[in-house]
């Protein structure tokens, strides 16, 4: 992989993690155009750098959230008779137990289907067609135009069975995750921010996960280079997306990207 490949990964990776078009369906079609074959050009080292990016950027744009919500969940296990009434209260404690419910759907769709999970990333016309779906979720959020409802238990697993679904590439997780927020009539702005807070442990665990895979594959398979140039675009896109993401989700402006997705996807079925 040369560096103006990686370049041009990483910045997919960083602008669609967050924007709603799906990342890991862009970079499946985005190796496939550039001919880049994924194992012989160290895809389990390169993904390992850019997503340690796009966990740079949700820190960087949430450091202070992501603080207080590891504070309060400390403070409210070391007191657990004052659990309950912390929950019911808009603080960063009930965030984190949303959170790590969200976390429940992924992990189980994840080793229940993982062999079969990894297999969709060899087929690029799989990810046209879930683009499409994607596209679609995007629309109907138009039905929805003024949520401002609170965000719940029932709600949020909703929402993480959503991110689970969104293990199929092409299938935005941004996407998915903020219209099943939105159609249970969860206010935009909590909506997009509980998107990119939960989403950090997932990051964050497939990171390791891969960091893993990584080493029990012998180590670091690509030079030095494109792995800095990768995982510092997709940090510096990343940053930028989420901020135009919420900013987009305020507004209601999601049909836009349901137009692109609808437009990558038929072009994708019909040239592969």
């Amino acid at each position: 992989m040369s560096w103006w490949q990686a370049a041009l990964l990483g910045l997919l990776q960083g602008l669609t993690e967050f924007l709603p078009v799906s990342s890991s369906g862009h970079l499946v079609l985005g190796q496939y155009v550039l001919g880049i074959d994924a194992e012989a050009a160290g895809d389990v080292t390169f993904e390992v750098f850019v997503h340690f990016g796009t966990t740079m950027s949700i820190l960087t744009v949430y450091w202070s959230r992501v603080v207080e919500i590891i504070k309060q969940t400390f403070s409210a296990l070391g007191n657990p008779s004052e659990i309950g009434e912390r929950f019911r209260q808009p603080t960063e404690f009930r965030i984190a137990v949303l959170i790590l419910l969200s976390m429940i759907p992924t992990a189980i769709v994840y080793v229940t289907f993982k062999d079969q999970l990894e297999q969709a990333f060899s087929d690029p016309r799989l990810v046209c067609g879930a683009l499409l779906f994607t596209g679609l979720l995007l629309l109907l959020t138009r039905l929805r135009p003024n949520p401002d409802g609170r965000l719940t238990m029932p709600k949020a697993l909703v929402v993480g069975l959503a991110q689970a679904m969104a293990l199929i590439p092409g299938i935005s997780r941004s996407g998915s995750t903020i219209c099943t927020a939105l159609y249970q009539n969860v206010n935009q702005e909590q909506a997009a921010n509980f998107s990119f807070l939960m989403v950090l442990p997932v990051i964050v665990g497939a990171t390791l996960l891969k960091t893993l895979e990584m080493f029990e594959l012998g180590g670091p398979t690509m030079g030095v280079l494109p792995l800095v140039i990768g995982a510092g675009v997709a940090y510096v896109s990343g940053v930028w997306a989420i901020r135009v993401m919420i900013d987009l989700v305020k507004k209601g402006s999601l049909q836009y990207f349901a137009y692109y997705c609808f437009l990558i996807g038929s072009l994708g079925l019909i040239l592969i």
